[in-house]
């Protein structure tokens, strides 16, 4: 096989501060990972105390964690190739076609949490993963680096229909970072959905388990706290993937490449910062009155509910404009010559799939006495 030869269009729009930005951000994003979840760990938990508490570098490694990193991977993988559940079509391509996709990824976290089950019957110490946090982190990253790597070099053999339109500048840093290749598969294995959902998604439900099963160890029960911000982060999780047809209409999979900012984002960023609460609630204990508790439970519902409702208008316009339940909402038309809704649950905010994440967030926070708001890594930078 040669390299595509073809002349490329190359993109002259730049996101994340340009070149800077996609040479800086993945230096600092992977330390902010190790400094957050050292700062959970320490005793005062606050971002703004000097010197900052960093753990000695063989606090960073450990063989068990390559280990797991490693069999939860194929784990995963093995769950996403079993012939259960439907196929559904993605969006049409550039060139015409669509790619189909397996919907299975709630069967693969029913399948999951049956084997952890087990293991815990069996009596497999999965508080230890406390322990391993760091370790685990470091190798997720480690895994996320790999991992872009292989998909810059590939994408030099995809044609150029493949290629994803931001991520193809002709600057290899920023094309590192934002992907080169669209849909980047292995035969029907589409390395950005599978990692969209599957591993990180599912891994942050699995660690927020081992952060429940440490406290266990240390008190003799879970907390309330403790309850509710694992409640609270499965839904989230069980939503994401029972409704997972719905990520085949969103950014990630129509319009990023598949880089850095993904893979460190599914790979590192979810499972390890998504879930700082619960390591939080491990070291420093909260106690929650009955009215309190149902307070933060009522605002995680409230979040919930604008979040879907609107997650699955938009989903729903994307697929199919012309369906009864959003022909009559109003639009405008974009420079690309696509249309944005502007009424319905778009008519009350900007964004209100992002204010039901601000919400489902701030409750997952108070359970911790301080917020600690957590946000996609677009949302923040």
């Amino acid at each position: 096989m040669k390299p595509n030869k073809h002349k490329l269009t190359h993109s002259a729009e730049r996101e994340f501060g340009g070149a800077l930005g996609a040479t800086c951000i993945p230096v600092f994003l992977p330390l902010t990972v190790l400094y957050l979840l050292s700062v959970c760990r320490s005793p005062a938990a606050s971002v703004l105390q000097w010197p900052p508490p960093l753990p000695p570098t063989a606090h960073l490694w450990d063989p068990l964690a390559v280990v797991l990193i490693v069999g939860w991977i194929t784990l995963q993988s093995f769950l996403y190739l079993l012939p259960i559940g439907k196929v559904s079509e993605g969006l049409v391509l550039r060139d015409g076609s669509r790619l189909k996709y397996p919907i299975n990824g709630f069967h693969a976290l029913s399948i999951t949490a049956v084997l952890l089950i087990v293991c815990l019957w069996l009596g497999m110490p999965h508080g230890y993963l406390f322990e391993l946090i760091l370790p685990l982190a470091v190798c997720a990253i480690g895994v996320s680096y790999l991992l872009s790597m292989y998909l810059y070099i590939r994408s030099f053999w995809a044609p150029q229909h493949a290629l994803s339109l931001g991520g193809n500048t002709g600057n290899p840093l920023y094309d590192f970072f934002m992907g080169r290749e669209l849909n980047p598969r292995i035969g029907d294995f589409d390395l950005k959905y599978f990692c969209e959902l599957r591993p990180g998604l599912i891994g942050w439900v699995v660690i927020n388990l081992g952060m429940l099963m440490k406290e266990v160890e240390l008190r003799g029960s879970p907390s309330l706290a403790m309850l509710l911000v694992n409640g609270f982060q499965l839904l989230y999780v069980t939503d994401a993937l029972w409704n997972e047809e719905a990520v085949l209409t969103t950014m990630d999979i129509v319009h990023d490449g598949f880089g850095f900012m993904l893979a460190f984002g599914d790979l590192a960023w979810v499972p390890f910062t998504y879930g700082l609460q619960a390591m939080f609630l491990v070291v420093h204990p909260q106690s929650l009155s009955t009215l309190g508790a149902a307070g933060i439970i009522l605002l995680n519902g409230i979040g919930y509910y604008i979040f879907r409702k609107s997650n699955s208008q938009k989903n729903q316009f994307r697929r199919d404009p012309t369906h009864k339940s959003v022909a009559h909402l109003e639009t405008i038309a974009t420079a690309t010559g696509k249309r944005l809704l502007v009424s319905g649950w778009w008519g009350f905010v900007r964004h209100p799939n992002y204010l039901g994440d601000l919400l489902m967030a701030l409750a997952w926070s108070l359970p911790c006495g301080k917020p600690i708001l957590i946000c996609d890594i677009r949302k923040i930078l």
